[in-house]
């Protein structure tokens, strides 16, 4: 399971592992059926940060580009 306290940085690293890893081919059939759970976590995590981070930058940027008021704690 993906610790939710992770940073988006720190998910796409531990993915990109896990892919490269994968990759290889060596990997045992349970254990990487394991991995891709895992990679399939992270890529969700990683998704739900962009979609965070873009719904922010939508309350701050107005439709026609100005700074909208903001408030951080939202």
């Amino acid at each position: 399971m993906v610790e939710e306290n992770m940073s988006f940085e720190d998910n796409l690293k531990e993915l990109e592992e896990i892919v490269a890893n994968l990759e290889k081919g060596d990997v045992p059939l349970d254990d990487a059926i394991e991995e891709f759970k895992k990679a399939m976590d992270l890529v969700k995590a990683c998704d739900d940060k962009l979609k965070d981070a873009q719904d922010t930058i939508a309350k701050i940027v107005k439709d026609n580009g100005e700074i909208a008021d903001f408030d951080v704690e939202q």
